[in-house]
């Protein structure tokens, strides 16, 4: 089945260099570094390595803690880390510089697998999240390469999928090593697809662990004096296509209410800034831009336009609203803004971190809604009343700070693969 898979992606390579040709349209990056995507880039200098792929910027956010970790233990080894999109790629460039070997991960095909692997010789592949690729799994099992599917979480949705190709995901999954999955539930999808329970461990997930520069507080009452101290603000953050109109209606009706309130309104993709400011300009708000630095008294809406910001965003703001969840793509990373005292809010599209949803919930440090109407109401609500504001802030703040320690047993499983591997 494998070599059907093989001979299926083959024919797609056309299809696949056309999109990459129009994405570019929006993000010229996608233009760039196609040699790497077909395993062709000069030799690490240093081999082996410890090898780390995390498919775009989230997942790159979410392995800083990782990687930086990795550093300090072996220090003496070369960390290579892959990604697909160029969001990832810069990001990793701007949290670690040359620090890291950072190229793009090769296609799923045999021959750039091998060209790959032969230019940099992994002695252990971290995965981040669930990133299952039957070819690389199996090039990986070939060359007694161990891998680690790290912060593995697993929807339903993801679930039904794999199963639809059981006997395809049963084989590539012989290839993992270890899964180091976030949640009881995940572990019990992929029990149901075939991993040993032997091979499965539950550590949490890493996303609890994320450190914050020592001088953190600092700068967010630095960036939140900028914006007018007594001014009450709200951020909307990782929205999509069609969820930005939903967020700025909610913001003309509480624009009724709070008269000075400013939006801190943050796009998912770098390629969708422009556009999103054409809209609220569209819509009759003055808005100003981070890359910029144009904001001042009269400013209805701050566009985050800028990468590696978001947690010091979060910080400086006093209610969030967790996009990627209005719309049905699965919802962001609601860590984030409860790590910093906010309360959170998210809307009814949350199947890719439905378990942090639930606890969060549970916890007293959330609210879910189910269109703009609701969510103007929430946001409303915790800005009349702020006492209520700060204690669920510091629901999420502690429900954090309880559920950290999921790194700590990552690098116990990193330790054991590395000395046996």
């Amino acid at each position: 089945m494998r070599l059907i898979y093989t001979f299926l992606f083959y024919l797609l390579i056309p299809i696949i260099l056309l999109r990459l040709l129009w994405r570019g349209v929006r993000a010229p990056a996608y233009w760039q570094r196609w040699s790497e995507r077909f395993g062709f880039f000069p030799k690490l200098p240093n081999q082996p390595c410890i090898w780390v792929h995390a498919v775009s910027m989230g997942e790159v956010q979410a392995a800083v803690p990782l990687i930086q970790a990795l550093q300090v233990r072996f220090s003496k080894q070369s960390i290579l880390v892959t990604t697909m999109t160029p969001t990832g790629s810069r990001r990793v460039r701007e949290v670690f510089g040359d620090s890291v070997w950072h190229v793009y991960l090769p296609y799923d095909l045999p021959g750039s697998l091998a060209r790959f692997l032969a230019r940099t010789q992994p002695r252990l592949l971290i995965l981040m999240e669930t990133e299952l690729w039957p070819n690389l799994l199996y090039a990986c099992q070939q060359r007694t390469i161990p891998v680690i599917l790290a912060n593995a979480r697993l929807s339903a949705g993801s679930a039904a999928g794999y199963q639809r190709i059981r006997g395809l995901v049963g084989k590539m999954l012989t290839g993992v090593s270890v899964v180091a999955a976030q949640t009881k539930v995940d572990a019990a999808r992929f029990i149901d697809l075939g991993i040993p329970l032997t091979k499965i461990q539950v550590t949490g997930s890493i996303k609890f662990d994320s450190r914050l520069p020592a001088n953190f507080s600092e700068q967010a009452v630095a960036l939140r004096s900028q914006w007018g101290v007594n001014r009450a603000v709200w951020i909307a953050a990782s929205t999509h296509e069609g969820e930005e109109e939903i967020v700025l209606d909610a913001f003309s009706n509480l624009k009724q209410t709070f008269c000075d309130l400013l939006l801190l309104l943050v796009p998912r993709h770098p390629e969708r800034f422009n556009r999103v400011a054409n809209l609220c300009r569209r819509q009759g708000f003055i808005v100003a831009r981070r890359s910029k630095g144009d904001i001042n008294v009269n400013t209805d809406i701050y566009l985050g336009d800028t990468m590696g910001e978001l947690p010091l965003l979060y910080a400086a703001c006093d209610v969030a609203f967790v996009g990627g969840s209005l719309v049905p793509i699965g919802g962001h990373n609601l860590l984030e803004p409860a790590a910093v005292g906010l309360p959170v809010i998210m809307g009814p599209h949350v199947f890719e971190c439905a378990e942090i949803c639930r606890q969060l919930l549970e916890a007293q440090a959330a609210k879910q809604v189910e269109d703009g109407v609701q969510l103007a109401n929430i946001v409303k609500m915790y800005l009349n009343d702020t006492t209520y504001c700060q204690q669920t802030g510091e629901n999420g703040r502690k429900f954090v700070r309880k559920n950290q320690g999921a790194l700590v047993r990552l690098l116990k499983i990193i330790d054991l693969l590395m000395v046996n591997g």
